[in-house]
């Protein structure tokens, strides 16, 4: 197996909540790369998760999503958010909620939440999107997020809008059931368009 395979493999056992066996194949990765940063995320994520599912899993997604933008940043928020993982809830959600403030504030970006505001003040996701689409980006910083914007797009026929996002994170959540129905919506909404015509 190459690294990106080994990779791979790991992130499906994370995302399954197999933070054992994950962490037996990251540190496989690790081993030919002990000081490439990334890839002690992933362990150290490891840890967190045989204690606590829940934020592993959001530090996972987050890490995931905003290391595409800029890997030492993020390698240095989650770096932080593990420091103060020291059963202070308040102040981990605290460096939660700022990592996607400063996320938002770099990228020229809309938070989702707003940006789903933005949908109730127009009556609708497509023209909301028809707003932002050039000129914003849209921070999704949970897989929740991700699931529904994706769900959206679909069903306001920005069909290849929703293949990017989807060919974007497939890398990491290629295993992810929420993801392969998404693909399979996608596929069948071509296949309608197509025996419409």
């Amino acid at each position: 197996m190459n690294k990106e395979e080994l990779l791979q493999q790991a992130h499906s056992l994370f995302s399954d909540k197999q933070y054992d066996k994950a962490l037996f194949v990251y540190s496989q990765v690790l081993s030919a790369e002990p000081s490439n940063s990334e890839y002690q995320i992933y362990s150290l994520l490891c840890d967190i998760g045989m204690e606590s599912s829940q934020k592993a899993q959001g530090l996972f997604d987050y890490f995931i999503i905003s290391k595409e933008e800029d890997l030492q940043k993020a390698v240095e928020y989650v770096q932080n958010v593990i420091k103060a993982y020291d059963g202070d809830n308040e102040k981990m959600m605290g460096l939660l909620k700022e990592i996607s403030t400063n996320s938002v504030e770099s990228l020229n970006a809309i938070e989702y939440k707003d940006f789903m505001d933005l949908v109730k003040t127009r009556g609708s996701f497509k023209e909301a999107y028809q707003d932002i689409m050039f000129s914003t980006k849209v921070a999704i910083t949970t897989k929740e997020e991700l699931v529904d914007f994706i769900n959206n797009l679909i069903d306001n026929n920005f069909n290849k809008t929703a293949y990017n996002y989807l060919d974007g994170f497939n890398e990491y959540f290629s295993y992810d059931e929420d993801l392969v129905k998404l693909y399979q919506k996608l596929q069948s909404k071509k296949l309608d368009n197509k025996s419409q015509q």
